[in-house]
């Protein structure tokens, strides 16, 4: 009897949950179902489930930004429109006048303020991409402000801290951002001398109760570096040895990060901000408590930070690649670790396959997830059907985030090409319209085409039933995954 009343009592529970991801919160369809599976399929576990991973986040002024900062925020974003409108300075680029929607939406969308002044060193190999980091950090004479969502307590995570020590203890302010969930391996030991040179670290969305985080599904998966206001780091890298290829799992580490100069650092440094002061208990004056340092880059590469979150009900990144891909008129080219797309995603891919587009994609040939890569060559599979070239890397672990449209416009960032990054995470990519960077970025897929497979509708099709029966599952999970 009681337990007859246990089960009812957990039945209702079940009922009341799965009406709360139906009508209480506003999701993307194939989540809904997928959440809805996960419940009724799993009544007990799947209420321990959704409570971690499940529940979103408050987005009604997430920053908590003052009325005066929106205000300031609109009306740089309303010059910048207007200025595009009348062909005005420096904003009558020709690449802009090309690809002008794409500007104004994600000005409008996610208030993405235009640079032109800008200069970029495109780091696609670990070692290179550490020691021009570790350099400029040796270099910083104002301040270092410093996000990864992984900081390893590895040989490369200490070396950095022993940098940043090294830097506070010259009277060189530092911050340092990390995700608790990326960097869980972290301890508040380690971070004791920096702290006690007047170094700062927080933690985002660190646990609440002890070791329980409710909010393990929202992570902050950025990697954005300023140094003295003049200098940003932002791309694919993390903070380990496996980013040297020094992990035998993964073996060589082919990424993509932009090291950059210029007006762009501005953006990425009011991007740090609204971060770090969600971070913190106490609200910071950007103006005054941050550095934003004059620059003589005369160089035109024109940039847009664009950022996109849970705290937003628009996927901003996911509709900015959209665009991107439904402007294209000869080629898009893409790299990335995880090909997940939704199916808004997924249409604007056929629609440029029909149109005549060449589509070339690259996902790596070795995974760290098989769930991920059966539901990537899923979708792969269908694109194949109507075209597309596809990839799969196989020199070691491809983690390069990018998308290049018809060799002139390019983006690079955080952002996978799946739920996680469209919805659940904070990423954050570089837009460029540049021919010189695409171009660049094209020449480095077509060096790596060199040490991959080609992914063929045969090698598609000839697949075990057992592939298949897991490519299904792996598919109906993938809003979820």
């Amino acid at each position: 009897m009681i337990f007859s009343w246990g089960l009812y009592i957990v039945l209702g529970l079940n009922m009341l949950f799965a009406l709360a991801v139906i009508f209480a919160e506003r999701r993307d369809v194939g989540a809904t179902w997928a959440w809805l599976l996960v419940l009724f399929f799993l009544p007990v576990l799947g209420f321990i489930v959704y409570l971690f991973l499940g529940r979103q986040l408050k987005k009604d002024n997430f920053y908590n930004l003052s009325v005066e900062e929106r205000s300031f925020h609109s009306l740089q974003v309303e010059a910048q429109l207007e200025q595009i409108h009348t062909r005005q300075t420096q904003l009558a680029q020709p690449l802009f006048e090309k690809y002008d929607q794409l500007l104004q939406m994600n000005l409008r969308s996610s208030k993405s303020l235009i640079s032109v002044h800008n200069r970029s060193l495109i780091l696609h190999d670990g070692e290179q991409k550490f020691k021009a980091l570790m350099d400029d950090i040796r270099s910083a004479e104002t301040e270092i402000n410093i996000q990864y969502y992984i900081i390893q307590r590895d040989a490369l995570g200490q070396a950095l801290l022993k940098e940043l020590i090294e830097r506070a203890k010259a009277g060189v302010k530092v911050r340092l951002l990390y995700d608790a969930v990326g960097s869980r391996s972290l301890r508040n030991s380690d971070f004791k001398e920096l702290i006690a040179n007047d170094g700062e670290v927080r933690v985002f969305f660190p646990p609440t109760l002890g070791i329980i985080n409710f909010k393990l599904n929202n992570r902050n998966h950025r990697k954005v570096v300023i140094i003295d206001g003049k200098i940003g780091y932002v791309g694919g890298f993390n903070v380990g040895t496996e980013y040297l290829g020094l992990v035998e799992k993964f073996g060589y580490w082919r990424d993509t990060h932009l090291r950059v100069e210029g007006d762009v650092v501005y953006n990425l440094q009011h991007r740090f901000i609204l971060d770090w002061n969600y971070s913190g208990h106490r609200k910071h004056d950007p103006e005054n408590a941050f550095c934003f340092a004059r620059h003589d880059i005369k160089e035109n590469s024109p940039m847009q930070i664009v950022t996109s979150g849970p705290n937003s009900d628009t996927e901003h990144l996911k509709n900015m690649m959209i665009k991107m891909i439904m402007s294209a008129k000869r080629r898009v080219v893409i790299q990335t670790p995880y090909f997940i797309p939704d199916t808004s995603f997924m249409d604007a891919c056929k629609m440029a396959l029909h149109s005549g587009v060449q589509m070339d994609i690259m996902i790596p040939g070795k995974p760290d997830h098989p769930f991920v890569m059966w539901a990537s060559l899923s979708f792969l599979g269908e694109l194949l059907d109507y075209g597309a070239n596809v990839y799969l890397y196989d020199e070691g672990f491809l983690h390069a985030k990018t998308l290049v449209v018809d060799d002139e416009i390019a983006t690079v960032g955080t952002t996978n090409l799946d739920a996680r990054s469209f919805r659940l995470n904070f990423e954050v990519n570089a837009l460029i319209y540049d021919e010189r960077v695409a171009l660049e970025l094209v020449s480095l897929f077509e060096t790596d085409t060199a040490v991959s497979r080609t992914y063929t509708v045969e090698d598609y099709e000839s697949r075990k039933w057992t592939v298949r029966a897991r490519e299904g599952v792996s598919r109906l999970l993938s809003p979820i995954l």
